[in-house]
């Protein structure tokens, strides 16, 4: 497995492997890698030749106020992760070779970013999409793997590549989970031991709204209720939204007519988390 910071290298090597008649997937992340990273990564090699693995913490995408500094790195610990999991390659860039000094150009949406973390966070998906975009005209891979647990971000990439005619299919990742129930985060580490066991009100959450959707209950309003009202009772919880939405294009939804997005953000002290769970019918 190698890595580079270097664009220049990895079109290089990608061209080498296409000359070679070899598949290539693609994992974009923002490093500090958990399980459900690996998880991504051991997907895209058991169905590509070759994986790329970016590793960036995309300063576009932080608003004013946001973690972008103390956001954790770890380069060391996350190469041992992809080499273990099937990556070939890690791309490691540093800002300035991502960005040009002068760079005015970005990839934006409208619509499916206008609701929950795109509502919260007002550029965050301009800088999702913009670094998706270059890293997809960099690797240009057959396939480009997402976690569910980022479940506006996969629809946002799904309808990007069908916009932008990017050929490159977008394969969608269950969300993975510590044994308590908690979604794998790389903010789960700003986490205090108390408010770990707080942050435990999301999964909760995502249970009981599931739970009621699979059990028959057809009003999203009466779902996301319940919901709300349970992590209000954690007084830990701060809650940004919980909502139900269409899953394709995050419209709200008043009926529980599948696919269905229940998604939230809630803030346990300073940490911002997000979680989701998606009804897809009573017959699938």
């Amino acid at each position: 497995m190698k890595i580079t910071g270097q664009k220049r290298e990895v079109k290089e090597i990608v061209k080498q492997w296409r000359a070679e008649g070899l598949s290539v997937g693609l994992v974009p992340t923002m490093g500090y890698l958990h399980e459900g990273h690996e998880s991504l990564i051991r997907r895209a090699a058991s169905e590509n030749d070759r994986v790329v693995v970016s590793d960036f913490v995309n300063p576009t995408q932080f608003g004013p106020g946001e973690d972008l500094e103390s956001y954790p790195r770890d380069i060391d610990r996350d190469a041992a992760v992809c080499e273990a999991a099937g990556a070939s390659l890690i791309f490691h860039p540093q800002p300035e070779e991502m960005y040009a000094g002068d760079a005015c150009t970005f990839v934006d949406m409208t619509g499916l970013t206008a609701e929950l973390c795109g509502k919260s966070r007002p550029i965050h998906f301009r800088g999702v999409c913009t670094v998706v975009a270059k890293l997809f005209n960099i690797v240009r891979p057959d396939r480009a793997y997402f976690g569910q647990k980022d479940g506006q971000q996969l629809s946002v990439i799904r309808r990007m590549v069908r916009d932008l005619d990017f050929d490159i299919e977008i394969v969608g990742c269950p969300i993975v989970r510590e044994a308590d129930g908690l979604a794998k985060s790389s903010r789960n580490t700003y986490l205090s031991e108390e408010e770990r066991k707080a942050a435990l009100v999301l999964s909760r959450a995502v249970r009981l709204g599931k739970d009621m959707a699979e059990n028959g209950e057809k009003s999203a309003d009466v779902i996301v209720k319940a919901m709300t009202e349970l992590i209000d009772r954690e007084p830990l919880a701060r809650i940004d939204y919980v909502k139900a939405v269409n899953a394709v294009n995050i419209e709200p939804v008043s009926v529980m007519e599948p696919p269905v997005m229940v998604a939230m953000a809630v803030f346990i002290g300073k940490t911002r988390l997000i979680d989701n769970f998606v009804y897809e019918g009573e017959d699938r």
